[in-house]
């Protein structure tokens, strides 16, 4: 640990984000690197990914105790003075400020969220920008502040049809009904039995079942693939379009019966998993790429297909301590950068279907 400088007081802490930024002070001081921090705390029996110490920095929520306790441990600090960081932590998270202040930085995520606010909220990241109303979907909670709810069924119930036209007027409409119905017929055999599609419109891709290698993970609709932002240390995956999605290259290793592994081969970092921190435990954890193997992470899933015909795959974190959970694409889901995240399954599945495309 650096000296010569004055230790981070967490008892200067107003409020969470006041908290967070002594907690990066903190690892400043330490000159010790994400990895660096993984490896100390693996050496004392913790379990610190990077993945999860850049997300608790990037926030401005209390961090869970036990986070807490490895990341202080790991920087250094004694237990002495570890407890006055854990005492400062219980009081802003008893007061239940959870992003009270600087608001922005909770990423769409509505107050009052589980103690330490949702696991997988990236640094950069934010709700929907949409605008879309935030409706409650069919799942288990509402969703996050920013999320877009689902769209409400459209009516059924017909209007009450207009008076019977005079029978002049009903002989003049029954004819032009049926030239217009002459003129759809002869449009959509042309479209039918043509080769090419419009001119300025190109083919759509075609739906890829999962198989072993390397793949696309194409988005059913916007028909971008996930990603990452390459410089980011955090694992955040997002849609981004197919023709630059390289960070990382993704490969389906099948784990047996119907669980498959998403591996990230990264050009920054060592082969990794795509996962769900805190074992699933959070609805709208964030879909992230990290090392493989960590015990509180989901990584495996199940890569169900989805209608009759099929019409893509949901990808479903397997043994999820948030049952009916699928991999979602959040905000508006025909941009590029949108972020996936845990979410309910829905029965139209919008935003939650996917191809495997071969690479």
């Amino acid at each position: 640990m650096t000296t010569g400088e004055r230790a981070p007081d967490p008892r200067e802490a107003r409020n969470p984000a006041e908290f967070i930024a002594r907690l990066q002070a903190l690892k400043d001081r330490s000159g010790l690197t994400y990895r660096e921090l993984s490896a100390r705390a693996e050496a004392t029996g913790d379990v610190l990914p990077r993945s999860t110490v850049a997300n608790m920095l990037a926030r401005t929520t209390v961090p869970r105790e036990e986070l807490l306790a490895a990341f202080v441990r790991a920087c250094g600090v004694p237990p002495e003075r570890a407890e006055g960081w854990e005492t400062v932590r219980a009081e802003l998270a008893a007061r239940g400020r959870y992003g009270a202040d600087g608001g922005a930085g909770t990423g769409g995520f509505r107050t009052g969220a589980p103690e330490g606010g949702p696991d997988g909220l990236r640094a950069g990241a934010s709700g929907g920008s949409d605008g879309s109303p935030g409706g409650a979907p069919d799942g288990p909670e509402p969703p996050p502040d920013g999320v877009p709810g689902w769209p409400a069924a459209e009516e059924s119930d017909p209007e009450e049809p207009d008076p019977e036209p005079p029978s002049r007027l009903r002989r003049a409409l029954v004819g032009a009904v049926a030239v217009a119905g002459l003129v759809l017929a002869t449009v959509s055999v042309v479209a039918f039995v043509r080769d090419d599609p419009p001119p300025g419109r190109a083919h759509r891709p075609v739906l890829t079942a999962p198989a072993e290698g390397p793949v696309h993970i194409r988005v059913i609709g916007s028909d971008l693939c996930l990603n990452e932002r390459r410089g980011h240390r955090d694992g955040q995956i997002y849609q981004r379009a197919c023709a630059g999605a390289d960070v990382p290259r993704y490969e389906l290793k099948r784990l047996g019966g119907d669980r498959w592994r998403i591996v990230s081969v990264h050009p920054d970092f060592p082969v990794g998993c795509s996962g769900i921190p805190s074992g699933g435990r959070l609805p709208y954890a964030a879909l992230e790429d990290s090392e493989c193997g960590d015990p509180t992470r989901v990584e495996r899933f199940a890569l169900e297909p989805h209608g009759t015909p099929v019409t893509g795959y949901r990808i479903v974190p397997a043994d999820s301590a948030t049952p009916g959970s699928c991999v979602t694409v959040v905000g508006d889901r025909m941009a590029e950068w949108s972020r996936l995240t845990q979410a309910p399954c829905t029965a139209d599945a919008r935003g939650q279907l996917f191809s495997f495309d071969r690479r």
